[in-house]
C-alpha cells in the first residue's frame, strides 16, 4: 500500500477519535473473560455474549478452574444465549487444556511468548481464526497485532481502499503500518464527544489497563470502526451522510 493509503487511515483515526473518544473495548474485568468473550462472540452479536458471559459470571465460573471442571453439557447450558452452545463450549474445554499442558495453565506465561510464536499456536487450535486469535492477543495479552473484523472489510472497500478479495492478513498489516507512525489522537476542541459515541463501553479494569501506546492505537481503532459498522456502514442500507468518515468517501472527495 502506498504511504497516501497509510495517511488516510491515520486520518481516520483522528477523526473517529476527535468525534467519540476513547471506547475501552474491550469490556472485561479479566484477561480470561476477553478470552472466553472471543470465542462466544463469533457468529452472533455482543449483546447475546454479555447474556453468557453473566451466567457464568453469577455461577461462579468465569475461571480458568470453572472451564476446566464444569462437566461439557453444564457449560453449554450456562454459555445457550451465545448460539452454537455445544462447539463453543467445546471450544473452551480445548483452550483450557492447550493452556494446561504448554503453559501449566499461566495465562501470564502464555502472553511472555513471542507474538508470531503465539499467534502459530493459536491458530492452531479448533475454532480460531485470525480474528479471534489476534482478538485475544491485542486485548488480553497487550500484543501489538491489529483485529480485522467485516466492519473493517466493509468500510475499506466502500472507501475503494481495498478490494473484495483482500485477504485478512493484508488488511491487518496496513493497519499495523499505518498506526505504527500516528501521534497519539486528540479529542474535540470542545471535549465534548458527538454522539452516538461508537462502540463505546463503560470503563473496565482491561479497557483501563497499561499497555504500550501502538497496543492502545490499535484497541482504539478497532473499537472506532466498530462503531462505525454498527452505527453507520450498515451492510444493507449504510447512513453515509451523518457518518464522521463520510468526507472520506471517494464520491465526497
Amino acid at each position: 500500500m502506498s504511504e497516501t493509503t497509510h495517511d488516510t487511515i491515520r486520518a481516520y483515526y483522528h477523526t473517529l477519535f476527535s468525534a467519540w473518544g476513547r471506547q475501552h473495548w474491550w469490556p472485561a474485568q479479566s484477561r480470561l473473560e476477553v478470552i472466553v468473550g472471543a470465542y462466544l462472540t463469533q457468529n452472533t452479536s455482543w449483546t447475546n455474549v454479555e447474556k453468557a458471559l453473566r451466567n457464568l459470571r453469577q455461577a461462579r465460573l468465569l475461571t480458568l478452574r470453572g472451564i476446566r471442571r464444569t462437566p461439557e453439557p453444564e457449560l453449554e447450558r450456562l454459555i445457550r444465549p451465545a448460539g452454537y452452545f455445544r462447539q463453543k463450549a467445546q471450544r473452551l474445554k480445548l483452550f483450557v487444556s492447550f493452556l494446561d499442558r504448554h503453559y501449566g495453565g499461566s495465562l501470564a506465561r502464555m502472553f511472555a511468548q513471542p507474538t508470531a510464536e503465539l499467534r502459530s499456536e493459536l491458530l492452531a487450535l479448533n475454532g480460531i481464526g485470525p480474528e479471534t486469535a489476534d482478538s485475544i492477543l491485542l486485548y488480553a495479552g497487550n500484543h501489538p497485532v491489529f483485529v480485522v473484523d467485516a466492519y473493517t472489510k466493509r468500510i475499506l472497500e466502500r472507501h475503494q481502499i481495498v478490494a473484495s478479495a483482500s485477504a485478512y492478513d493484508e488488511v491487518r498489516q496496513l493497519f499495523e503500518r499505518a498506526l505504527a507512525e500516528t501521534g497519539p489522537p486528540k479529542r474535540s476542541s470542545d471535549g465534548a464527544p458527538l454522539r452516538p459515541r461508537g462502540s463505546s463501553h463503560q470503563p473496565s479494569r482491561m479497557s483501563t489497563a497499561p499497555r504500550s501506546a501502538l497496543v492502545q492505537a490499535f484497541n482504539e481503532m478497532h473499537g472506532l470502526i466498530v462503531g462505525v459498522g454498527k452505527t453507520f456502514c450498515l451492510k444493507s442500507q449504510p447512513r453515509c451522510e451523518q457518518c464522521p468518515l463520510q468526507k472520506f468517501l471517494p464520491q465526497a472527495k
